[in-house]
């Protein structure tokens, strides 16, 4: 099933800011946060990137669409934060639930790799929970690498 990706629409902003920000807290908290903490640290995160409301310089959000027109998830990407020009990241990305293993996040991963390219970039990073075996699988399947591994231990 195609898709393709289209920016966010301005009014549709505020509450796709308040989704993934809430989705990122929720999962700093499977990592093993407190709910402030992880709501303290996804505030400061989606603050840096959306200062003034809206996506930093060279940042978008795309809805990802099926071929129906229905919106089936989103696409954030832009500048790593590196410095190098060329270096772009997948700062978020989401199927919704009901529509994952359809091949929508293939596909618009793939989307966005070709996005990436049209604006210079040279290289595509990512970073991925270790509990998204899903997600894992799927970066790991269109040739992303291991570039590093965070491990820690609750000690009781």
């Amino acid at each position: 099933m195609p898709v393709t990706l289209r920016p966010l629409d301005a009014r549709r902003f505020p509450a796709w800011f308040e989704r993934s920000r809430a989705a990122y807290a929720k999962d700093l908290v499977a990592l093993g946060q407190t709910s402030e903490d992880a709501d303290r640290h996804a505030d400061e995160s989606m603050a840096r990137f959306f200062p003034s409301g809206a996506p930093s310089p060279g940042h978008v959000v795309f809805d990802v669409v099926d071929d129906a027109g229905v919106v089936v998830g989103y696409l954030w990407i832009g500048p790593d934060m590196s410095g190098d020009a060329g270096a772009w990241w997948i700062w978020d990305i989401v199927i919704d639930a009901d529509k994952r293993g359809r091949g929508f996040g293939r596909m618009a991963m793939v989307l966005g790799e070709e996005y990436a390219r049209a604006q210079g970039a040279h290289t595509l990073g990512l970073s991925v929970f270790g509990f998204n075996t899903g997600a894992r699988g799927l970066y790991e399947s269109l040739g992303y690498e291991t570039t590093s591994v965070k491990m820690h231990k609750k000690l009781g």
